[in-house]
């Protein structure tokens, strides 16, 4: 219900603190699961101080019980476990602060556990974050590897020892964080995020030592998970050892089964390298050297054959072919041009002789009448007509006279 509350009618801080408690104790009890980050068991105490803390989040509340309530799972809960907690909401008016009184505490189990990871395991793949076709290739030689390791742990030196002996001028950008434990989840999601946002970082190496399953759920958190699903550089988890499999392994882009693995796998080995160089030098030149000698076995080859010592025989030899077929060409031209002249001869004989010129020479004329037409039947002139009369020597006119 709203109060009715103003500058000139304020409530007291005793009010209000009292009115919170009143809507918080209508509140019913629930379960809620956790993990405990502090836990204080004072000898003689009735009452075991708890704090309650969310692993994927940076909240937390406070949790009071009685020592018999604790004392049924003191012996399997310690800081650091998850537990589920039956609890009532509780105000405590004189210092304003809400806690909850646990009547039950349960430890949650590692069959619990896997059970649930296994259910998120699923609900991420169904979304496509463990595809094999968002795996991306890791550069060749990284100029700058990121590094998301605990502080100075075995893990941080076994990648930079083994990374550097591998290639002395590889350079990393460590972020120390919590690598279990209540702040491990949101720790290692910044140091990821803050690696990923620097653009000469090339590749990121998430890692940490082996450890049980409990040390390892912080790199099967729903949170880190998706961190590094949205991460643009390609990222290496080398979380624990062959055996251990957190939800890391399967979002990331390559997987090492140590964090010793991991470098191995982000750097090249110099030596290795060089001689990968060196036998790729001297393949390359066993080769050139088999096509120098293949081209010098063909030059001495056509070296070696008769036309190569005396070059000059081919043009003599080609000179006489080309006298002969000069002679020969010549001689072909010349019995052409005799027999067309042969023919030429006969032609010109026949078409004299045919000539109209031959025929007046022999004492014949020809009779055309004015228009030029030729007279070739009395029946076609008149008598008194005057007709041309073509001889050899030139042309007569006559007159056409009747007979008598």
């Amino acid at each position: 219900m709203a109060l009715n509350t103003s500058a000139d009618a304020p409530l007291p801080v005793g009010e209000v603190s009292r009115l919170i408690g009143g809507w918080i104790n209508r509140l019913g009890a629930v379960w809620v699961e956790g993990q405990i980050t502090q836990l204080s068991r004072r000898p003689g105490a009735g009452v075991v101080f708890l704090t309650l803390r969310d692993p994927s989040h940076d909240i937390s509340v406070g949790v009071t019980c009685y020592r018999q309530v604790f004392d049924a799972v003191a012996d399997v809960v310690s800081e650091g476990a998850r537990v589920v907690v039956h609890a009532k909401p509780e105000w405590y008016a004189p210092r304003g602060q809400l806690s909850l009184r646990a009547v039950e505490i349960r430890p949650v189990g590692i069959g619990e556990l896997l059970a649930r990871l296994e259910q998120l395991k699923r609900s991420l793949a169904s979304e496509g974050l463990f595809a094999l076709d968002r795996k991306r290739q890791l550069p060749f030689l990284p100029q700058l590897v990121g590094l998301v390791v605990g502080r100075a742990s075995a893990a941080e030196r076994d990648v930079l020892e083994n990374a550097r002996r591998r290639w002395p001028a590889v350079r990393f950008e460590v972020r120390n964080v919590a690598v279990q434990g209540v702040h491990a989840v949101p720790q290692v999601v910044r140091a990821v995020r803050e690696l990923d946002a620097l653009a000469d970082v090339d590749v990121i190496i998430v890692a940490r030592g082996g450890g049980s399953v409990e040390d390892l759920l912080p790199f099967s958190d729903e949170e880190l998970v998706r961190a590094v699903a949205q991460c643009r550089t390609p990222v290496v988890s080398a979380i624990g050892h062959e055996p251990d499999a957190p939800l890391l392994d399967l979002v990331a882009d390559v997987r090492a089964s140590t964090p010793t693995d991991a470098a191995k796998k982000v750097v090249p080995d110099v030596g290795e390298e060089l001689d990968r160089v060196r036998m790729l030098r001297d393949r390359a030149r066993r080769h050139v050297r088999g096509l120098v000698d293949r081209e010098e076995r063909g030059l001495a080859g056509m070296l070696a054959r008769p036309w190569m010592e005396r070059p000059h025989r081919m043009v003599d030899d080609r000179a006489d072919e080309v006298d002969a077929l000069l002679h020969r060409s010549r001689r072909v031209l010349g019995h052409l041009l005799d027999r067309a002249d042969s023919e030429l001869s006969h032609t010109h004989a026949r078409v004299v002789a045919l000539s109209p010129a031959a025929t007046l020479e022999r004492g014949y004329a020809v009779l055309q009448r004015a228009g030029g037409e030729v007279v070739r039947s009395p029946g076609e002139v008149a008598p008194g007509e005057e007709l041309r009369a073509r001889v050899a020597e030139g042309e007569l006119h006559v007159t056409v006279v009747p007979r008598t």
